[in-house]
């Protein structure tokens, strides 16, 4: 059983005056943050503000890009060449980069966000263009995987730095994919059902799957998705029952 984990969310997905999950109060509780970088969400002033905050509260700062889709909060996907999706990435980690670094911070690790993550964990050859576009801007960044699946194999081959993923708040399919989350039981909402559930993953050392079934992986970080209504309750409840557990939560 891994003895230390990283405990990650998603945030700064507000947009002007539009606001999305409460990352003040996340940032007290997880211990590395994904910041959207303007294309699903966000813009400069909540990057600059959910940065700082993150600096000032010592959470690792981690870039998150999704697809252009302001609209579909990019959970929608979009078939567009490989290589139109490889400069969106590299473009967004730069602009993670610069805002990080005007904070007092740097960007440690990189996640792909939504529909753009999904696609990935399934085709091996965009998680290869996506990975090597974050690559050649930063060598020596961590790339965030869905532990299991295409994303981890194109890393291992890469010899990058990676961290294997898995989720707190969502049920699996036997492929090591999420669930879709129109399908009931998607989302997961009972911290004490979600945390048992993370903990029996720990001990496996695998995935457990909604069937039942169990797939082997690497864990270094449980993530905790940031904009849903319950977000901070969930999470200050599993970062308890993970602590309690003898675990230790800090970042990648």
């Amino acid at each position: 059983m891994a003895r230390t984990v990283d405990l990650n969310s998603d945030m700064g997905e507000a947009f002007g005056p539009w606001a999305m999950g409460d990352d003040a109060a996340l940032l007290d509780i997880v211990t590395s943050a994904n910041i959207a970088c303007g294309f699903h969400a966000g813009d400069p002033d909540v990057m600059a503000r959910t940065m700082r905050t993150a600096v000032e509260k010592g959470v690792g700062i981690g870039a998150h890009p999704g697809f252009a889709d302001l609209k579909g909060f990019g959970r929608r996907p979009l078939p567009l060449p490989h290589d139109e999706i490889a400069n969106a990435v590299a473009y967004q980690l730069g602009a993670a980069q610069a805002m990080a670094r005007r904070a007092g911070g740097h960007v440690r690790h990189l996640k792909l966000h939504g529909a753009l993550a999904n696609m990935a964990s399934v085709d091996a050859a965009l998680a290869r263009a996506c990975y090597t576009a974050a690559l050649a801007v930063d060598p020596d960044i961590v790339i965030m995987v869905l532990a299991a699946t295409a994303m981890e194999n194109v890393v291992r081959d890469l010899g990058c730095n990676w961290a294997g993923e898995i989720f707190a708040d969502r049920a699996y399919e036997d492929d090591a994919t999420l669930v879709n989350r129109s399908k009931p039981g998607a989302v997961l909402h009972d911290a004490d059902v979600a945390a048992a559930r993370i903990l029996a993953m720990l001990n496996a050392g695998a995935i457990i799957a909604e069937s039942g079934n169990h797939i082997p992986c690497r864990i270094d970080t449980i993530c905790l998705h940031g904009d849903t209504p319950d977000a901070v309750a969930m999470a200050r409840g599993i970062r308890k029952h993970l602590t309690d557990a003898g675990i230790t939560l800090a970042p990648l």
